[in-house]
Order: C-alpha cells, then sequence, then structure tokens
C-alpha cells in the first residue's frame, strides 16, 4: 500500500507529531495520549508581539520573552496554543480532574455502553493510612501484609460488583440504572481539550509533591508531552510556577531579616507555626 504525504501551512511539531494517538500507560489499565494540537512556542511570542508589530526574533529573544510572560503572569498569549487528549483513568481520579472547570471535555457513557471489566488496585506503597495532618490526604504506608489484606479485599468487592453489573445487563435492567452498582476504582475514558495557560495551572496543582497520586502521574506523563510540545514554555513553567515558592509579604520581611542576620523566632515572627514551617522547609531550615 502506497503512503501517502500532505503538506500543511499551520504551526507544527516534530516532537509531538510523533507521539500522536501513542499511549502513554498510567497506573495500572490507564493512559494518556494527544490526539490533536494547535500552536507552539512560536504561536505564544507572536501573539506577545502582535500588539506593536514585531518580526520573529531569535530563539534566545524568544525564551527571555517567554519567561518575562510566565514570570510576570502575563497569561494571555499561552491561551493561543490548545491541546486534546483521550484520558483513560479510574472514575474516583476523573472527578477530581473535572473540578477543573476550564476544558472541554466528553467522557465515555455508561448509559449508552457497557463499561469494560476494569478496576484499579493500588501498589502495596500507596496503601496508606489517614493523614494525621491533612483531612484530604494520606499519611504513612500499611505494613505489607495489611496492604495486601486490603488489595485482596478491593479486588474482591471489584470483581463483585461486576459480575453483578454484567447479571443485571443480561437481565435487561437499563445501563443508565446498572451501572450505579459499579465502584469509584472502576476505569472510565474522556476527550479533554485545553488551552496551554490553563493546562499548566492544571499541571501546577496535579504534579505537586502533595497532589493525590493517583492523578500525580498523569500530570507528570502530561508534563513529558509538554515538554516536547512547548519546551522553552515547559522550562520557564518549571523555573518560575512548578519549582518555584510562594512567599508572603511578612515572610520576605522574615527572609530579609535573616539576611541581615538578626535573629528571628517564630512567635515573633507574625506568622502561624503552619506558615512558618513551610517557609523554613523553603529555605531548608529546621523548623
Amino acid at each position: 500500500m502506497n503512503e501517502e504525504h500532505y503538506s500543511t501551512r499551520r504551526t507544527t511539531v516534530k516532537e509531538i507529531d510523533e507521539i500522536l494517538y501513542e499511549e502513554h500507560k498510567v497506573l495500572d489499565h490507564g493512559f494518556i495520549r494527544v490526539v490533536d494540537y494547535m500552536g507552539s512556542d512560536s504561536a505564544i511570542v507572536q501573539a506577545a508581539r502582535v500588539s506593536y508589530g514585531k518580526g520573529t526574533k531569535q530563539v534566545n529573544q524568544d525564551e527571555a520573552l517567554i519567561k518575562y510572560l510566565m514570570r510576570h503572569y502575563h497569561t494571555t498569549p499561552f491561551e493561543m496554543c490548545e491541546i486534546k487528549f483521550h484520558v483513560k483513568l479510574p472514575i474516583f481520579v476523573a472527578r477530581q480532574w473535572i473540578r477543573h472547570r476550564t476544558a472541554n471535555v466528553n467522557e465515555y457513557s455508561a448509559r449508552y455502553s457497557i463499561l469494560d471489566h476494569e478496576f484499579y488496585i493500588p501498589k502495596p506503597e500507596q496503601v496508606a493510612k489517614q493523614s494525621d495532618n491533612n483531612k484530604q490526604g494520606s499519611g504513612e504506608a500499611f505494613d505489607l501484609g495489611t496492604s495486601k489484606e486490603i488489595m485482596n479485599s478491593m479486588t474482591n468487592d471489584s470483581n463483585l460488583v461486576y459480575s453483578h453489573y454484567s447479571e443485571f445487563i443480561e437481565q435487561g435492567l437499563a445501563r443508565e440504572i446498572a451501572r450505579a452498582n459499579l465502584t469509584l476504582n472502576y476505569y472510565t475514558q474522556f476527550y479533554w481539550k485545553i488551552d496551554l495557560h490553563n493546562l499548566l495551572h492544571f499541571l501546577r496543582l496535579r504534579a505537586d509533591k502533595h497532589a493525590q497520586y493517583e492523578i500525580r502521574v498523569y500530570a507528570e506523563a502530561m508534563l513529558e508531552i509538554i515538554k516536547k510540545w512547548v519546551p522553552l514554555t515547559y522550562n520557564a513553567f518549571v523555573e518560575y510556577c512548578l519549582e518555584s515558592a510562594c512567599i508572603s509579604r511578612t515572610g520576605l520581611e522574615i527572609i530579609r531579616k535573616l539576611i541581615r542576620g538578626e535573629n528571628v523566632t517564630r512567635e515573633g515572627s507574625g506568622v502561624g507555626k503552619r506558615e512558618w514551617d513551610e517557609l523554613m522547609s523553603v529555605l531548608d531550615e529546621k523548623s
């Protein structure tokens, strides 16, 4: 069969074209893949310069401009780029994901179709106790024996509810009702289209070390894709957002005092213990 080749006038990125539709495995049955995209680093600088009619600049000048835009929160030029993902993920992760309301989403419908017998079971190191100081987070992991008992119970429960789900379907129960019996660890899928500015906001929150593991691994996979798509923007994002720190006015004054060699205590600093601990962690000091 002869291969057909097409040319286009639109901006393309070779590194993304090479991975279009390629599944990047995440968790036990999940994946993420790029379906389509629009724009590149050049589209961002073009949009930023359009107001005063500057032409194409050298790469180092483009990089400096993108860093400036990122550093000063000039977000509109980043909205000139868009990307569309196909994501397969556990339902409970999808419910976290959908909280980001600045995207276009179309999810697999269990009203029309039958869900596959695929569910998520965490690895032993992810079977953790409730955190003592974070009401929505995990703490230390259980011992291996306890973890395996919990994993076995989750597996048995997931298989049981799917067997009932299958029976309901065979009995002719409406799919929109039958699906209600499935657990949140079953997999769903959606197409998710978003502009680069809002995608970076998503990644800043979900690639953070404090984010839940099961959504963080998707964010980390997306970061690798962003690195291929818009490398200048990726570098600026890591520098000024992902691996930076937000410090309050009082926190800055504490830092200035420390630089001047003054003795600063938490009690006299004007900040609470939690903010103090966070600041000391940023400065790599003992709290």
